[in-house]
């Protein structure tokens, strides 16, 4: 298993730079925005996505930049909303998403990493309607709509267009989009075909009650997960025990809010993420932990290190007894 980093983290730094303080670091893979939510940021170093699809020598060029490094390219990530109500932001975040399979495909990426979209309401809507309870009788009208009349007929579609071009789509279950937990990732798995899958993320199934590892059983005996995000979450044991965990102040507002993310290890310790990675493997899971830094109270070089020094120990323990047993 691999040590990566979903490279949004260095926005700020143009592509080499980046790719040196990646390589400097340690870590073993690279995860590249290519639209959407994400942006395109250290594509753009090399011409943005168009150019990439139409040259290959800029393909060849950003291979280069990350094998010479002794990295791979575990993920292109398009992270957006394809079954928006509006229709200019479905028809970019669509494209967004054709195009990075088109472009994982010619890099020979396996999987593009993204989110399943929320639909609105009705055929009328303007806005996203995410639904967390059955009653009154028209939650569960919204969601009949949402899921058969909108998400099941996209993304039957796109199952199809990943098949062509062998590639898989791992959804990141998110709270604000029709996939936000495990059984309504296998709904759509098992309603649009196998190419569709998760990019397992435990921080956001803590604060909703969900044990990831019990996740990463389920999930695993199913096949489904593609990729996995190392990501932390702290549930803050007052504000929790008065509002409990829906909670929608600001990201900014660590102080009240009832959880917020955290680096690997913030949250959770070293025995946690041990008893991670061995479940991953179990479930046969064996490619990347991409780091995702979304931590408040460290900067961008504390919240990676810590990270790096609590998933090494997790993986390192296990990649040295799986040597030792095989020498044996």
């Amino acid at each position: 298993m691999k040590i990566g980093i979903f490279t949004a983290l260095f926005h700020d730094r143009e592509i080499n730079e980046a790719l040196d303080t990646i390589t400097e670091a340690g870590i073993e893979a690279v995860e590249l925005g290519a639209g959407a939510y994400p942006g395109t940021r250290h594509l753009d170093d090399l011409g943005g996505v168009a150019r990439l699809l139409e040259s290959e020598s800029a393909r060849k060029q950003l291979l280069s930049a990350i094998s010479s490094r002794k990295l791979i390219l575990s993920a292109l990530s398009v992270h957006g909303n394809p079954l928006h109500p509006n229709p200019t932001v479905a028809k970019d975040h669509h494209e967004a998403f054709r195009n990075g399979v088109l472009l994982a495909e010619m890099l020979g990426v396996p999987v593009v990493n993204g989110f399943s979209g929320c639909p609105g309401d009705s055929p009328k809507a303007t806005n996203p309607n995410w639904v967390t309870c059955a009653w009154p009788d028209e939650y569960r009208d919204i969601l009949t709509y949402q899921w058969e009349q909108v998400a099941i007929p996209y993304w039957k579609d796109q199952n199809d267009f990943l098949k062509k071009h062998n590639v898989k789509f791992a959804i990141e279950a998110h709270p604000g989009f029709v996939v936000y937990n495990p059984e309504t990732a296998l709904q759509l798995r098992n309603s649009c075909g196998e190419q569709i899958g998760v990019n397992f993320d435990p921080s956001h199934f803590w604060w909703q009650g969900i044990e990831p590892i019990a996740a990463v059983r389920l999930l695993g005996k199913e096949g489904a997960i593609f990729h996995v995000h190392a990501k932390d979450t702290r549930i803050d044991p007052i504000n929790s025990s008065v509002n409990g965990n829906l909670d929608t102040k600001s990201y900014a507002n660590i102080l009240d809010r009832s959880w917020v993310f955290r680096s690997v290890g913030y949250g959770h310790g070293i025995e946690w993420w041990k008893d991670f990675v061995s479940n991953l493997r179990m479930v046969g899971y064996d490619y990347v932990l991409s780091i995702e830094h979304e931590d408040g109270l460290l900067s961008t070089r504390e919240g990676l290190f810590k990270a790096l020094e609590v998933l090494k120990q997790a993986v390192v323990s296990e990649s040295a007894g799986a040597m030792f047993w095989a020498k044996e």
